[in-house]
């Protein structure tokens, strides 16, 4: 066990590597009242072709299987219901399936060993069968036309859709109503031993618990399993083009407010620290232009434009990198109008320095803010550690950005032509 130790920010996580190849990191927060655990695998809806270790052909597999997994993983060959087994010792469970992750995970105020072996093992012991695999396409598939008929859902998926032509990340994380009927239980098989062997997963504890006594829990309940090494698992996406698959996408459903999202593809595709400092030279910039205290998002509010919840995201990985705008709007084409001047405006001039600071101190403080929380700690060290990227650098870079930088980072980043929209209006 090795500690990794930030001396700016007090926090220390303390790493172990086991046999089988689980990484497992323990974050101790002295006073926390709670503790929060997360079980991960670097896999989702993104991974649809891949060559099995130890095989030489590539496998594709339905849209929809890592999510369909995710759901399975509750149901124990015994028949016991995982959630009440958390319940009894007084924690909340859950797990969510991302484009590049699943995560099983819990928080406790007490009873650490044994809701952490319960995480440990009911994730090691898939039960899959042709019986509980065809009940769950029925469960799926409501869940799948739910979101179809979710207007926020669909502005966003259709966003996504047209910003990328053949890349995986444009297809449902769910998959479709007719892809997770191509699922079976041999399939779910293979896709679990290949991404849930413990060599591509990792353990984040996070809470006021001694490091020590938890890597050896953990230590002892993986050495009473049988997994040996894994070579590096092959996974293949197709090149995806540059420009973007469509400028603007429109559909109509039964809401009252017109919903807008529009977003600038990014083809940048740095790793380890250096995605950091892309990715907050980026939302640094972000926050100066269109953030609440921006003039920008001012002037729309005061015009009536936009509500309160307007907002904006970016997302950097090694596979795929956009910046995400929108929320309500009265008049969607008058607040397209109006960002696309501003940020022309900026594109030739810069943000000024005021605005660059102000944005970077709010960023900074979210931040910082966020240490208080056992579960942003665990969810942003999860993310970052599989991106090949450090979580207790992300302050160091903010405070050592330079104002050039993040013009610069505007300038690569706000390129028109990779601009998609997409718009849902009152039927």
């Amino acid at each position: 066990m090795r500690e990794i130790r930030n001396e700016q920010l007090k926090l220390s996580a303390f790493h172990d590597q086991l046999d089988n190849g689980l990484d497992v990191y323990v974050i101790p927060r002295e006073g926390f009242k709670q503790t929060y655990a997360m079980f991960s695998t670097k896999y989702g809806s993104i991974d649809r072709e891949f060559v099995v270790p130890g095989e030489s052909e590539p496998t594709i597999v339905p849209d929809g299987i890592a999510h369909f997994l995710e759901h399975k993983m509750f149901e124990q060959e015994n028949g016991e219901d995982v959630f009440k087994t958390f319940a009894r010792y007084g924690a909340m469970s859950n797990a969510f399936t991302s484009f590049d992750t699943t995560a099983y995970l819990f928080s406790s105020t007490d009873f650490l060993d044994e809701n952490l072996t319960t995480l440990l093992n009911y994730v090691q012991e898939p039960f899959f069968t042709d019986e509980n695999v065809e009940k769950e396409k029925g469960i799926i598939e409501q869940e799948i036309r739910m979101y179809d008929d979710d207007p926020n859902w669909r502005v966003y998926f259709n966003l996504i859709e047209g910003m990328y032509q053949v890349h995986p990340i444009a297809i449902d994380i769910a998959g479709t109503v007719e892809t997770i009927q191509q699922i079976d239980k041999d399939t779910l098989y293979k896709c679990y031993n290949t991404f849930y062997h413990p060599s591509n997963m990792s353990v984040v504890v996070v809470g006021d618990c001694d490091p020590a006594h938890v890597h050896a829990l953990i230590r002892e309940n993986q050495a009473g399993k049988k997994f040996q090494r894994q070579p590096e698992i092959e996974r293949i996406f197709p090149d995806e083009p540059t420009p973007v698959r469509r400028a603007r996408h429109e559909e109509r459903m039964l809401i009252s407010m017109p919903k807008l999202q529009f977003g600038y593809k990014d083809m940048s595709r740095p790793t380890g620290k250096d995605m950091i400092i892309n990715e907050y030279a980026t939302s640094i910039g972000l926050e100066a232009l269109i953030g609440k205290s921006s003039a920008l998002f001012n002037k729309m509010y005061e015009e009536g434009i936009v509500d309160k919840r307007f907002g904006w995201s970016y997302d950097a990985t090694p596979r795929f990198a956009h910046s995400l705008f929108g929320g309500n709007s009265k008049d969607p084409d008058r607040v397209l109008q109006v960002v696309e001047a501003a940020f022309a405006e900026a594109l030739q001039n810069g943000i000024s320095e005021a605005d660059f600071n102000r944005a970077r101190n709010k960023m900074i403080g979210q931040m910082v803010s966020t240490l208080d929380s056992a579960r942003a700690i665990a969810r942003h060290f999860t993310t970052y550690t599989f991106r090949n990227a450090d979580f207790f650098d992300i302050i160091d870079v903010m405070e050592n950005l330079t104002l050039e930088q993040v013009n610069q980072r505007l300038r690569e980043h706000l390129v028109p032509e990779m601009l998609t929209v997409s718009i849902v209006l009152p039927k």
